[in-house]
Protein backbone atom coordinates (compact mmCIF):
# COMPACT_ATOMS: atom_id res chain seq x y z
CA UNK A 1 0.00 0.00 0.00
CA UNK A 2 1.71 3.75 -0.84
CA UNK A 3 -0.17 6.46 0.16
CA UNK A 4 0.53 9.99 -1.11
CA UNK A 5 0.33 13.50 0.04
CA UNK A 6 -0.18 16.27 -2.45
CA UNK A 7 0.70 19.82 -1.73
CA UNK A 8 2.04 23.41 -2.77
CA UNK A 9 -1.66 24.46 -4.81
CA UNK A 10 -2.86 27.92 -4.93
CA UNK A 11 -4.07 31.04 -6.13
CA UNK A 12 -0.97 32.71 -8.46
CA UNK A 13 -1.38 35.22 -11.39
CA UNK A 14 -0.58 34.14 -15.23
CA UNK A 15 3.20 33.85 -15.67
CA UNK A 16 3.98 33.24 -12.05
CA UNK A 17 5.14 29.76 -10.47
CA UNK A 18 4.02 27.05 -8.17
CA UNK A 19 5.87 24.31 -6.90
CA UNK A 20 4.12 21.23 -6.00
CA UNK A 21 4.88 18.50 -3.59
CA UNK A 22 3.87 14.62 -2.95
CA UNK A 23 5.49 12.92 0.10
CA UNK A 24 5.00 8.94 -0.28
CA UNK A 25 4.65 6.95 2.38
CA UNK A 26 4.53 2.97 1.88
CA UNK A 27 6.32 0.84 0.23
CA UNK A 28 9.98 1.37 -1.11
CA UNK A 29 9.66 4.72 -2.91
CA UNK A 30 12.57 4.02 -5.11
CA UNK A 31 11.23 1.11 -6.57
CA UNK A 32 8.19 2.83 -8.73
CA UNK A 33 7.71 5.75 -11.28
CA UNK A 34 5.62 8.74 -10.17
CA UNK A 35 3.49 10.80 -12.16
CA UNK A 36 1.52 14.12 -12.22
CA UNK A 37 -1.82 14.67 -13.86
CA UNK A 38 -4.46 17.53 -13.77
CA UNK A 39 -8.22 17.56 -13.91
CA UNK A 40 -9.95 20.86 -15.15
CA UNK A 41 -13.82 20.97 -14.34
CA UNK A 42 -15.55 19.01 -17.22
CA UNK A 43 -12.86 18.06 -18.00
CA UNK A 44 -10.96 14.71 -18.21
CA UNK A 45 -7.54 13.50 -16.34
CA UNK A 46 -4.91 14.57 -18.45
CA UNK A 47 -1.19 13.60 -18.19
CA UNK A 48 1.54 16.55 -17.15
CA UNK A 49 4.84 14.63 -16.38
CA UNK A 50 6.41 11.70 -14.84
CA UNK A 51 9.68 10.27 -13.78
CA UNK A 52 11.19 7.23 -14.13
CA UNK A 53 12.61 5.63 -10.30
CA UNK A 54 15.76 6.92 -10.45
CA UNK A 55 15.05 10.32 -11.66
CA UNK A 56 17.14 9.88 -15.47
CA UNK A 57 14.16 9.57 -17.39
CA UNK A 58 11.46 11.84 -17.36
CA UNK A 59 8.55 12.82 -19.54
CA UNK A 60 6.45 15.71 -20.26
CA UNK A 61 2.94 16.35 -21.84
CA UNK A 62 4.06 19.38 -24.90
CA UNK A 63 1.18 21.56 -23.52
CA UNK A 64 3.87 21.77 -20.43
CA UNK A 65 7.02 21.35 -22.00
CA UNK A 66 9.73 23.96 -21.25
CA UNK A 67 7.77 25.23 -18.09
CA UNK A 68 7.06 22.64 -16.05
CA UNK A 69 9.36 20.06 -14.67
CA UNK A 70 9.54 16.88 -12.51
CA UNK A 71 11.91 15.96 -10.15
CA UNK A 72 12.24 13.82 -7.25
CA UNK A 73 14.10 12.68 -3.70
CA UNK A 74 14.24 9.15 -3.39
CA UNK A 75 15.90 10.05 0.25
CA UNK A 76 12.97 12.38 1.20
CA UNK A 77 10.23 10.15 -0.90
CA UNK A 78 8.82 13.01 -2.67
CA UNK A 79 8.15 13.92 -5.68
CA UNK A 80 8.20 17.58 -7.20
CA UNK A 81 6.17 19.95 -10.20
CA UNK A 82 8.15 22.88 -10.61
CA UNK A 83 5.58 25.30 -12.74
CA UNK A 84 6.60 28.59 -14.12
CA UNK A 85 5.22 30.79 -16.83
CA UNK A 86 1.72 29.66 -15.33
CA UNK A 87 -1.03 30.34 -17.46
CA UNK A 88 -4.97 30.33 -16.83
CA UNK A 89 -6.01 27.04 -18.54
CA UNK A 90 -3.19 25.37 -16.34
CA UNK A 91 -5.95 25.68 -13.80
CA UNK A 92 -7.06 22.04 -12.62
CA UNK A 93 -6.90 19.85 -9.75
CA UNK A 94 -3.40 18.40 -9.40
CA UNK A 95 -2.93 14.28 -8.87
CA UNK A 96 0.18 12.77 -7.84
CA UNK A 97 0.31 8.62 -9.05
CA UNK A 98 2.60 6.05 -8.49
CA UNK A 99 3.31 3.31 -10.99
CA UNK A 100 5.21 -0.08 -9.93
CA UNK A 101 6.72 -0.43 -12.70
CA UNK A 102 10.22 1.87 -13.12
CA UNK A 103 9.76 3.32 -16.27
CA UNK A 104 7.31 6.34 -17.01
CA UNK A 105 3.81 5.95 -18.29
CA UNK A 106 0.93 8.99 -19.37
CA UNK A 107 -2.24 6.86 -19.26
CA UNK A 108 -4.04 7.28 -15.78
CA UNK A 109 -4.98 3.80 -16.35
CA UNK A 110 -1.25 2.36 -15.98
CA UNK A 111 -1.26 3.78 -12.16
CA UNK A 112 -1.52 1.62 -9.18
CA UNK A 113 -2.25 4.85 -6.71
CA UNK A 114 -3.46 8.52 -6.34
CA UNK A 115 -3.50 11.19 -4.01
CA UNK A 116 -6.04 13.19 -3.41
CA UNK A 117 -5.29 16.16 -5.41
CA UNK A 118 -4.06 19.81 -4.82
CA UNK A 119 -6.47 23.29 -6.29
CA UNK A 120 -3.96 25.11 -8.67
CA UNK A 121 -5.77 28.40 -10.23
CA UNK A 122 -4.47 30.88 -12.49
CA UNK A 123 -5.50 34.44 -12.90
CA UNK A 124 -5.64 36.10 -16.12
Amino acid sequence: QVQLVESGGGLVQAGGSLRLSCAASGRTFGSYAMGWFRQAPGKEREFVAAISWSGGNTYYADSVKGRFTISRDNAKNTVYLQMNSLKPEDTAVYYCAARFRLSVASEPREYDYWGQGTQVTVSS
